[in-house]
């Protein structure tokens, strides 16, 4: 094991010093590590998070022959803010709860509540419905809570697939709290630091990644990070806008897999659009988009989850800037099946149908 560490560790420095890139666990380090050296205190807890559920993480290292640990994220620098970081009981309701009344109390620190997999917050469902997402208007009292819930489908089964991105946008209103799914790591960590800069605050539920995090492409450039801010839409830079016939809004990790699709056909006609920002609704930075591509003939939704889930409902009733089609699983009681080889055959021909625009 501690092979394999040094290994991670090397890996990062490597590709930081030589290759320019950070990955999205050194993404994710470069924003605590930032917000720690301007003092900020940083508090974050979940089911193996110190190591990170896909092992991306390692926010504390351990001595095998003494037991001793050490937590790099404690190092930054001198007069940092202090960081925690702790393995919590699987017992979503009350750890949840914690943060949330951790938040109420201590309002300049970042406090992230991260959960194994995305469905593990239906155990806290009640925090969330009750406190969480409504204590503003119930009791006028703020709270910026984060929540890390990875989310995608990788063929992991019903159980491992979906965070229930569908409950999350129903509890939106008021901007009340804020509902991203990034595809890069920059992205990623200017959010973060967004979510602290603010002169208010509002909770802040991030679907992170899982196959994401060791992908090749999902790396970002060291100038991402020393520049720029969040972007809550990413548009398509590789095609020319009067040649585009097909525009595809899309969040999250199943834009790579479309984006595959699109140079493996060179599918030039063909603009994927990221939507990075969920809620609040990004209305301003899609026109802006929808401005480039006049000349389009379709429009459409593509996401993983079956037709009764995921984000459509919400896009469906927000997105009223052009007519919108829907690419997606056919409505199901279950968020995946529970096979892999089924799951393939689903994946490659949603993939499909978002370009061909046949879903028979």
């Amino acid at each position: 094991m501690f092979d394999k560490i040094r290994l991670i560790y090397y890996s990062r420095k490597t590709n930081l010093l030589e290759k320019g890139t950070c990955d999205w666990a050194m993404g994710e380090a470069l924003a605590y590590a930032a917000l720690l050296k301007e003092g900020v205190n940083i508090r974050l807890s979940g089911q193996d998070t110190e190591r990170g559920t896909f092992s991306h993480r390692h926010g504390v290292l351990l001595v095998q022959d003494t037991e001793e640990e050490y937590i790099p994220l404690r190092h930054v620098g001198p007069d940092q803010g202090r960081f925690y970081i702790y393995n919590s009981l699987l017992s979503e309701f009350g750890v949840l709860g914690f943060e949330f009344g951790y938040t109420c109390v201590m309002a300049g620190g970042l406090t992230i509540w991260e959960a194994q997999f995305g469905d593990f917050a239906n155990e806290a469902q009640v925090i969330i419905d009750e406190f969480m997402s409504s204590s503003e208007d119930k009791w006028g009292r703020m709270n910026c809570l984060v929540l890390f819930l990875p989310h995608g489908y990788e063929g992991q089964g019903p159980d491992h697939s979906s965070a229930r991105v569908e409950r999350f946008l129903q509890l939106c209103a008021n901007d009340n709290m804020q509902v991203a799914n990034c595809t890069t790591p920059a992205n990623f960590f200017h959010l973060l630091r967004r979510h602290m800069k603010w002169p208010f605050r509002v909770p802040l539920v991030i679907f992170t990644p899982k196959s994401l995090l060791r992908h090749p492409r999902c790396t970002s450039p060291i100038a991402a990070f020393t520049s720029g801010r969040f972007q809550p839409v990413i548009d398509d830079n590789d095609v020319t806008p009067g040649k585009v016939k097909r525009v595809l809004f899309c969040s999250g990790k199943i834009y790579y897999e479309l984006l595959e699709y699109k140079e493996k056909h060179n599918r030039l006609d063909t603009a994927v659009v990221r939507v990075e920002q969920l809620y609040p609704f990004p209305r301003k930075s899609l026109e802006t988009v929808l401005k480039r591509y006049g000349s389009a003939e379709h429009f459409s939704w593509v996401q993983e989850e079956p037709e009764n889930m995921g984000a459509w409902s919400f896009m469906l009733r927000k997105f009223q800037l052009a007519p919108l089609e829907l690419v997606s699983r056919k409505e199901n009681s279950a968020p995946a099946t529970g096979h892999y080889k089924v799951h393939l055959q689903e994946q490659q021909k949603l993939v499909k149908a978002a370009f061909e625009g046949d879903q028979k």
